[in-house]
């Protein structure tokens, strides 16, 4: 049995195991996200979060999902991440980091209270009013891309789980899926969302991308303004605000959870 050093941390409920991969330590991360991230077998979370290399930032993120399966970003993951290499003096407050969706910059904007901001980018690949069928139900849904595909509905009496599944795998979003968001609009600048986040195959307490691509969506349709406050299924808040560029920044707080060695 091998062992290695981790720290584990949650971005408003979404939880991560990190490693610092810069000398290769984790060759297999498919096999080694499918040990460490049972919840009831090893330390548990939502994903795996590596640091590694690059020639072209402070360092390299990868995120290997739950099911082994590697994500091109994570909203609450680059800011957990972002915590971690300050805390371990890979980088200072102000980082860039290379990840499969392109170059981020994130800032640790207070690290005694643990507040994390990050540009997300210009969001893509905008699709509106798609209707999709399930078993019994019809949903018009909203489709964008914050650095990952998330779809947005507005549906009341959901079930996250049946519904969030049928809609993950429909065949409008085949072959790559989609992460779903079921949102509910409190009022002009809030916003509440519950995420079903491909890759993790449920509910998450929080999902970063998700909830950018909910205030994103909430915003173009005129139901809400920037700066927009998101609720999470946890109950937290994340911040998401835009500049006159696109650019969307997300805001939220780090929780640094535990560290030491995990076996696998």
């Amino acid at each position: 049995m091998k062992s290695v050093a981790f720290s584990k941390m949650s971005g408003t409920g979404n939880d991560f195991i990190i490693i610092d991969n810069r000398k290769g330590v984790i060759a297999n991360s498919k096999k080694f996200a499918l040990a460490v991230c049972n919840r009831k077998r090893s330390v548990g979370a939502d994903g795996v979060l590596l640091v590694e290399r690059s020639k072209v930032a402070d360092y390299k993120m990868r995120i290997i999902n739950s099911d082994g399966s590697e994500a091109g970003m994570c909203g609450n993951g680059i800011r957990c991440i972002a915590m971690f290499a300050f805390l371990k003096k890979i980088a200072g407050k102000e980082q860039s980091v290379e990840t499969l969706s392109g170059l981020k910059t994130v800032t640790i904007t207070d690290s005694g209270k643990g507040v994390v901001d990050v540009n997300m980018g210009v969001p893509k690949d905008e699709k509106f009013g798609i209707h999709v069928r399930t078993c019994g139900k019809s949903f018009l849904a909203y489709y964008v891309n914050t650095g990952v595909p998330h779809t947005v509905v507005f549906n009341k009496n959901v079930n996250v789980a049946v519904d969030g599944r049928q809609i993950r795998y429909h065949k409008v979003f085949k072959p790559a899926g989609t992460n779903v968001d079921f949102v509910k609009v409190i009022d002009k600048h809030t916003i509440r969302v519950r995420t079903y986040e491909r890759g993790v195959e449920e509910e998450t307490d929080a999902c970063g991308t998700g909830a950018t691509a909910s205030a994103y969506i909430t915003n173009m349709l005129c139901k809400t303004k920037f700066p927009a406050k998101v609720v999470t299924s946890g109950g937290d808040i994340l911040k998401i605000d835009a500049d006159e560029d696109g650019n969307l920044y997300m805001s939220g707080k780090v929780t640094n959870i535990c560290e030491g060695k995990i076996f696998y």
